[in-house]
Parts: C-alpha cells; sequence; structure tokens
C-alpha cells in the first residue's frame, strides 16, 4: 500500500469518508502534526492526519490489527496521558 504521487485514500476504517481517494496538494506538520492536504474535484480542501491515508506505508501495528483496532498502543498512551491532566485539573479545583 502507499499513495501515488497525486492521490492518497482515507484508509482508516472508522473515519466518515473511508475509502475515498483525494488529490494531494500538500503534505506537511500543521498544529503539530504530520498532515496532508487535498481536493476534491469540485475544488474544497480538506487536512486529514497523515496516520489517516496511505500516503506512508502501513506500520507493523497496522499490518497486524488489519483494520480490527480502532485505537493504536500510542494512541491509547495518549489519551491516558490527556485524561490524567484533566482528572489533576478537577481534583486541583482548575476545571
Amino acid at each position: 500500500m502507499g499513495a501515488t504521487a497525486d492521490t492518497v485514500c482515507i484508509t482508516h476504517p472508522f473515519h466518515p469518508l473511508a475509502g475515498r481517494r483525494f488529490e494531494l496538494v500538500s503534505r506537511g506538520v500543521n498544529w503539530g502534526h504530520d498532515r496532508v492536504v487535498c481536493q476534491e474535484p469540485d475544488g474544497t480542501l480538506h487536512t486529514f492526519a497523515a496516520a489517516l491515508t496511505d500516503i506512508d506505508p502501513p506500520d507493523a501495528f497496522q499490518r497486524v490489527a488489519a483494520g480490527r483496532a480502532a485505537f493504536g498502543f500510542t494512541d491509547l498512551q495518549e489519551l491516558r496521558a490527556a485524561l490524567d491532566q484533566l482528572v489533576a485539573r478537577w481534583e486541583s479545583g482548575d476545571a
């Protein structure tokens, strides 16, 4: 798998646009994350996390999970850290 030079496909199985192919406009770090900017035939632009597309070949987790996992281990670690921060703010009265 992997994108052609001109298009990317939304590959994350739970994304509402999964399976749709878009013309690739650019790729870069936006809002601190690796993102792609894509264009529809009518000119509408979209930005997606690069990890949701086939722009890179699948990593080991994606190959083994084969679409059966909604979240990767790193995703869950980041979620846990965010929840820990919210709990700490709530307990300190800052929430």
